[in-house]
């Protein structure tokens, strides 16, 4: 029996018995809020995917969560447990639209851009892994206390070296526009209107093939995997521990920052304070529901930014947007159970044979 065949008879009624529990609790909190299930889910489905230009924005919401997520995925991989793909992502952000205000060769000004993203992101994250590798500090403890320290420096940023020049507002000015990823949908000649879609989606989805590859064909990917599965043995095994560590963490910054770069150059095109809605903070949700799996990011990211997209379309069915905060907790509380319940499964099974 194959291991698909044999997760969709072992597996499958156990992932579906949790979800199906997750959709009741969620159901009831709703109901408790004082709306209609279904009226909720018919709004969320609209404002995600009901017209052109909300699917086009479930793929813009999408794109930051899915680079982020895999910065997570990819740390995770090497049980390093770096939770701040917020401060990168933000970081990524700075250095971004640094470089986009600055006059540059337009055929250089948006690999500039996207280069300075990752570049600033790897280094944020390096710091963590810097303290970690010579001073023994928790990443869990570091990083999370850099996304505090970056979203203090673009509140100074965006106050300081690159306030507009009008100084009215605290944000920056905008990019130049050879700085800007390529729109993808103009206005239809139906009269329907253009959308936000960019080729930034194209270069996620590079990315996820490119981690993908990575991981499963090369030997540095190699080296990552089996200092997560087990940091003694593989280093017993001859692998640089310190470089593979540290080479996790730049990995995983720079592609967080890169999602930073991507959404000045694609979206935003100018940086202002609270600039991010916490898309690294839901790239570790991202990434745990989709099992680390660099190529799973792809639907579990979709999922997240259909959630995103549709979250101003729920007000509509009588209850608050933070709704969709509570929907993204219960996907995730389902799939720790999921994963709790069927690691018991294999241990008393396991305890069953060693019995017999």
């Amino acid at each position: 029996m194959t291991s698909a065949l044999r997760w969709l008879r072992r597996d499958a009624p156990l992932l579906l018995l949790f979800v199906l529990l997750g959709l009741a609790a969620l159901a009831l909190i709703v109901r408790g809020a004082g709306a209609s299930p279904v009226a909720v889910a018919q709004a969320l489905y609209a404002g995600a995917l009901g017209s052109r230009y909300n699917r086009a924005e479930t793929l813009i919401s999408a794109v930051p969560l899915l680079l982020t997520g895999l910065g997570v995925a990819l740390s995770f991989r090497a049980r390093l447990f770096n939770i701040g793909a917020e401060g990168q992502f933000l970081i990524g952000a700075v250095a971004a639209t640094w470089v986009g205000t600055m006059p540059l060769a337009p055929g250089l000004h948006l690999l500039g851009v996207l280069a300075a993203g990752a570049f600033a992101g790897a280094l944020w994250s390096g710091l963590a892994g810097l303290m970690k590798l010579y001073r023994g500090v928790q990443e869990v403890l570091t990083t999370l206390l850099l996304n505090f320290v970056a979203v203090q420096t673009v509140a100074w940023m965006v106050r300081g070296p690159l306030q507009e020049a009008a100084l009215r507002y605290p944000q920056s000015d905008k990019i130049a526009i050879p700085a800007r990823l390529l729109l993808l949908q103009p206005a239809a000649t139906g009269g329907e209107p253009a959308t936000r879609l960019h080729a930034g989606v194209f270069l996620a989805a590079a990315l996820v093939f490119a981690v993908w590859f990575f991981l499963r064909w090369t030997a540095g990917g190699f080296a990552l995997r089996a200092v997560g599965a087990g940091a003694p043995a593989a280093e017993a095994a001859g692998i640089p521990l310190a470089r593979t560590t540290l080479t996790a963490f730049l990995l995983s910054g720079a592609l967080s920052g890169l999602a930073g770069a991507v959404q000045i150059s694609g979206v935003t095109y100018f940086l202002a304070d609270r600039y991010s809605p916490g898309y690294g903070y839901t790239a570790i949700a991202v990434a745990l529901l989709a099992g680390l799996n660099p190529l799973a990011l792809v639907p579990s990211a979709l999922f997240f930014g259909a959630l995103t997209a549709g979250s101003s379309n729920v007000q509509s069915a009588g209850v608050s947007s933070v709704v969709i905060q509570v929907l993204q907790a219960v996907t995730l509380f389902s799939l720790l159970g999921y994963a709790w319940a069927r690691e018991r499964r294999a241990r008393l099974a396991g305890a069953g044979e060693a019995a017999d």
